[in-house]
């Protein structure tokens, strides 16, 4: 019997062998788990990742649903990126479905001026 990790797992790899992050267009990776959600801009040239905010980070004090932390991580990682000069991502969901907490992150990243 597969268990739904290893769907989730099999959808990344499926997803990841044609999603490559740049500098200029960065990958945008979105892990969740049970206590919280974390964001992260992913340059895959260099290696390197070029900013990353967590909803249980003390700096974003969120309180709330798990949907408002996670439109509280969007909007924050939007205004880092834009900081850093970078406009479009690419829209890693880490083979999670995307609804939910996923879909927060994204509607509120493009409500706070990212494209993908």
């Amino acid at each position: 019997m597969i268990s739904n990790r290893n769907k989730r797992v099999a959808r990344w790899r499926r997803a990841r062998k044609v999603m490559r992050g740049t500098a200029s267009c960065p990958r945008m990776i979105v892990h969740r788990s049970n206590r919280g959600i974390q964001v992260h801009l992913m340059d895959d040239a260099a290696g390197v990742m070029i900013c990353g905010v967590s909803s249980l980070a003390k700096s974003l004090d969120v309180k709330g649903s798990t949907c408002e932390s996670a439109s509280a991580v969007g909007k924050e990682v939007a205004r880092k990126a834009l900081e850093h000069g970078i406009e479009t991502v690419v829209f890693d969901r880490n083979g999670y479905v995307y609804q939910g907490r996923v879909k927060a992150v994204a509607e509120a990243a493009r409500e706070g001026g990212l494209k993908f």
